[in-house]
């Protein structure tokens, strides 16, 4: 296992994927869309106890369906999921969905973060966002940072500290001599610290207003216990998964955040991860799980890190 040596080290390297941002600076949100308009099939798993989600039933082992053709990920609390509505007339005018009677109904599963307390809180990613964000989706490398979901995402939420931005980043490995790849994209919103795992050292997180130095949740047993988090993402791959393989690899793309992110699935945050199996490789569930939590866990390091 190692990493993808090219200079095209997210998601969209991986055949069938396209993604597509709306930024909005000015009020501070956004939404991202991973489209996969031929189809993947998917699973979920929440652990965050505040989730604002659509459609993650419908994508659970035992259900009739096992495909989806969008995965968005939006700003606006709630009001966000809005924008799938517009991810779905993308698709349905280009004939992509499930089949049901005389129409093709797209899948699009959707996550939303809680950035409503650092922008303009009346502008939320609507249906013309959702729209525009399939509209501006390529193969190109994904843009990270405070951009799309992104935008008005913020680390650190102790009350009476100061929070540090967070952002959306994206990772890949390969497997080695398979040609099976596995991917992460993740909005990092989270209540808690952002923590690089090697050195164990806060990255970013919440500041002490007065100093400006990291407070450090963690060590102090410092709890945060506001409204306003969740961090959301997706694990990609090239691998042929079924429903519930695909769920197992979101189960295990948890400990990526647990690594990165500390404390991670408290009581205020709505975490949730998905997955996307294009089935054109070939590799173990366990083998692409493995990855799974590593390419997260990278993916979060890069959503905070400084961009060029």
């Amino acid at each position: 296992m190692a990493d993808d040596e090219s200079t095209h080290a997210t998601i969209t390297a991986i055949a069938g994927i396209k993604v597509g941002h709306v930024t909005d600076t000015r009020a501070r949100t956004g939404c991202t869309v991973i489209l996969c308009e031929q189809g993947a099939i998917a699973g979920v798993d929440v652990r965050g106890s505040a989730p604002g989600t659509r459609e993650t039933d419908a994508i659970r082992p035992g259900c009739l369906v096992l495909s989806a053709h969008a995965i968005l990920l939006t700003g606006g609390s709630a009001f966000g999921l809005d924008a799938a509505g517009g991810v779905m007339q993308f698709l349905e005018a280009r004939n992509i969905g499930f089949p049901v009677g005389p129409v093709q109904v797209p899948i699009v599963p959707a996550a939303v973060i809680f950035d409503l307390g650092v922008g303009d809180p009346k502008v939320r990613p609507d249906h013309a966002a959702g729209l525009q964000a399939c509209v501006n989706a390529t193969r190109a490398p994904v843009a990270m940072g405070r951009v799309g979901a992104g935008t008005g995402a913020t680390v650190g939420k102790l009350p009476g500290f100061t929070p540090s931005p967070g952002g959306l980043g994206s990772a890949l490995m390969a497997i080695e001599d398979t040609g099976a790849m596995v991917g992460a994209i993740v909005v990092v919103n989270a209540a808690g610290d952002v923590i690089d795992p090697t050195s164990g050292q806060v990255v970013v997180g919440a500041k002490d207003p007065v100093t400006g130095k990291f407070v450090g949740l963690a060590e102090h047993l410092k709890v945060p216990g506001s409204f306003g988090n969740t961090t959301i993402g997706a694990v990609v791959t090239n691998a042929k998964l079924t429903v519930a393989e695909a769920t197992k690899v979101a189960q295990m793309a948890h400990d990526g955040l647990a690594r990165t992110i500390r404390p991670i699935h408290t009581m205020f945050d709505g975490d949730t991860i998905f997955t996307l199996a294009t089935g054109r490789a070939q590799a173990t569930v366990h083998a692409v799980g493995v990855l799974a939590a590593e390419v997260m866990a990278r993916a979060v390091l890069k959503a905070v890190a400084p961009q060029p």
